[in-house]
């Protein structure tokens, strides 16, 4: 099965998570062909803040943030045993290299400005038409609305790509937002009917393992018949 995973920027705190996360995705990539999307996390966020500070445009923190995916795709590249040697930049790149390298495990980053990560594992996933889309991140499903803010928000089992929509589209999509799955990552998956699962994978990153079989607590996102 051909997987697409995007890691969200917890994952590159210190060695020891990089090292923990590698692991699962070795052991994942003995048995399915992966695909893995970094992304930038509080460094990223924290460039970004000091970018507007000095009068930056939107379209220049986005770059700026892209430039931090791809030093946690060089950091999880470093602790993989069989990855492509280098972040790669596009999705053409991305299936060239699982060519060429034939088991090797592809890293990418951000690619281009205007959407986060989870939008370049969608377009990803939808290029390399991948069975599977993971979104693991620091947060157990899609709620209704942040649950970092609004702890009484209700948290979604599986929740229509419509509704999805009907809640990101509420979202600021400035550079550096952290919404658990942005609008045009929505949309691709409307667009290509991907099975996708949003799940919490910081505490214990062998529930990437358990969702790839069907056993998770996170939401699924589906597409209406």
């Amino acid at each position: 099965m051909k997987i697409v995973i995007s890691l969200g920027g917890i994952f590159f705190a210190d060695a020891a998570h990089i090292k923990t996360v590698a692991e699962v995705l070795e052991e994942l990539a003995e048995s399915h062909s992966i695909y893995v999307v970094t992304g930038g996390g509080q460094p990223a966020r924290e460039y970004i803040k000091i970018a507007r500070e000095l009068g930056a445009n939107e379209t220049v923190c986005d770059y700026i943030g892209i430039a931090a995916t791809r030093l946690n795709a060089q950091l999880l590249i470093s602790a993989l045993r069989n990855a492509y040697p280098e972040p790669l930049t596009d999705y053409k790149e991305v299936a060239e290299a699982t060519v060429k390298g034939e088991e090797c495990i592809p890293v990418i980053g951000g690619v281009s400005p205007g959407y986060t990560t989870d939008a370049v594992a969608a377009i990803l996933a939808e290029y390399v038409n991948a069975e599977l889309l993971l979104s693991v991140t620091s947060v157990d499903g899609v709620y209704e609305a942040d649950p970092r803010v609004h702890p009484e928000a209700k948290k979604y089992d599986r929740i229509s790509v419509k509704e999805l929509l009907s809640i990101v589209m509420q979202a600021e999509l400035k550079a550096g937002s952290r919404i658990i799955i942005d609008p045009v990552a929505a949309k691709m998956i409307e667009r290509s009917g991907i099975k996708t699962i949003v799940i919490d994978g910081s505490r214990e990153p062998r529930a990437i393992l358990d969702a790839v079989i069907g056993k998770h607590s996170g939401t699924e996102i589906i597409r209406e018949r």
